[in-house]
Formats: C-alpha cells, structure tokens, sequence
C-alpha cells in the first residue's frame, strides 16, 4: 500500500527559470539525469503492509468503493480527513478497556504456539469510522495492539506531511496484491 509524493517541476519549460543540480549515485555508479529535462520528481510519501483498516478508507473515501489496484489522487483534504479520524479513532481506544485474548501464531517442534494479546473492549468509534476489512493479505481484523498501531504509524506519517508539503505537491494511492 502506497501513498506517493510528486511534485510538479516542468523544468524543461524555460519560463519556469526552474534551477536544479542533481547528483545521484546508485552503488557507486553515477545516474546521468538532465536537469532541464525533469518534468516531475515522485517520492515515496508512506507505505503500509496488512493495514486494512487505512486501505478500505481510501477505497471508500477516495475511490469510490472500487478496489481495482490502480492509482488515485488523494487531496490533501483528503489526507487531513483520515489523519482527524485516525486521531479520534486512537483516542477513544485508548480511553477503552482491554480483554487478554490467546490466538495461534504458529507451530514449532510439533507444538501450536499461541499469543496473548489485548483486544479493545469498546470499539464502536473505530467499527463506524475505520472498520476493519477481511480479505487476501490483510492482516488481523481484531482491534487490538496491530490495530492502534496502524493508527499510530499513520497519524506520525500524516502529520509530518502535511506539515512539511508544499503547494505544488501532490499524493496518489495505490494498492498492490
């Protein structure tokens, strides 16, 4: 799951007086890019493995309920939508109590092994406002330790972006199973 920067340069356009030096190595070998030819610079704004929880609200708020591995603009409104309920969600789970619930993890030397771990009691805010969604490489679907977690890691994420994004920026979405 990836949320990708770009930034708009049109450098190869002498009216935008655009100035750039690039020096890019990869594994000591040195990459030949023409500044004057840029167009865009694209960068890697967030990435996600088994959050469900942020891919179904993108497929519902941003894609309008088509989950077809493609790309898709998101407006920064649309990013300070999901950072405003990744907060409200977190804070009411946090206000919430907890119950110890063992799961199976895995198996080794012929024996199950199992995992203790909380599971939100009260999760009524996150169910209406960031569900969980079950499917093919998703991850857990309880509301537990994983699920704050995700919410945390995207509220850090969400915050320094858009603190740190510019006008002529711009974010796509896309999922790829």
């Amino acid at each position: 799951m990836y949320l990708t920067k770009k930034t708009y340069i049109g450098a190869e356009y002498e009216h935008r007086d655009v100035k750039a030096e690039v020096n890019i190595t990869i594994m000591g070998e040195p990459v030949k890019i023409d500044p004057k030819k840029i167009t865009y610079i694209q960068e890697s704004a967030a990435y996600w493995r088994n959050a469900n929880l942020i891919h179904d609200w993108f497929v519902q708020n941003v894609q309008d309920g088509e989950d077809d591995c493609k790309e898709y603009y998101v407006s920064k409104e649309n990013l300070q939508e999901l950072l405003d309920t990744c907060k409200t969600v977190a804070k009411s789970l946090k206000d919430s109590p907890v119950t110890k619930k063992k799961e199976k993890v895995g198996f080794k030397d012929g024996e199950d092994l199992y995992e203790e771990f909380d599971v939100f009691t009260n999760t009524e805010v996150a169910e209406e406002l960031l569900p969980t969604s079950p499917g093919f490489f998703f991850g857990s679907t309880e509301y537990g330790r994983y699920y704050l977690e995700e919410l945390e890691g995207t509220i850090k994420v969400l915050e320094d972006l858009l603190d740190s994004t510019d006008t002529r920026s711009e974010f796509y979405y896309q999922a790829s199973w």
